[in-house]
């Protein structure tokens, strides 16, 4: 029964997905069904959490939209999610950034960038 699920678990995982860390500034590209038309929707923000493995792999992105924090649960695996850009890779010192939401203004899309060597 297991090879069964791992087969299809295998069948259905994205092979070209982004590599992507907690405190990174990323931009999802949603696809948007609307009657017959289909469009892409960007949603950025800083990726506040991950959990689940395989198939069931989940990022938390936040966001802070006209002055009220916006968060989005997205599946990695989803056929939803066209892709995800990287827009700048954060340095974060926990695994979830559930701190950011008790802060106002600026401090609370705060994350330090990465230092290139």
């Amino acid at each position: 029964m297991s090879a069964i699920i791992a087969k299809i678990n295998k069948e259905q995982t994205k092979q070209d997905v982004t590599p992507f860390n907690v405190g990174d500034a990323v931009r999802v590209h949603t696809r948007v069904v609307e009657g017959d038309k289909e469009r892409i929707q960007i949603y950025s923000g800083i990726v506040i959490g991950r959990r689940g493995t395989d198939l069931n792999e989940t990022f938390t992105v936040r966001r802070i939209s006209y002055g009220e924090g916006v968060e989005r649960v997205f599946p990695i695996h989803s056929p939803r999610v066209a892709k995800i850009e990287v827009e700048t890779q954060g340095t974060a010192r926990r695994a979830k950034l559930t701190y950011l939401r008790t802060r106002k203004g600026k401090q609370a899309m705060a994350v330090r960038e990465k230092k290139v060597r």
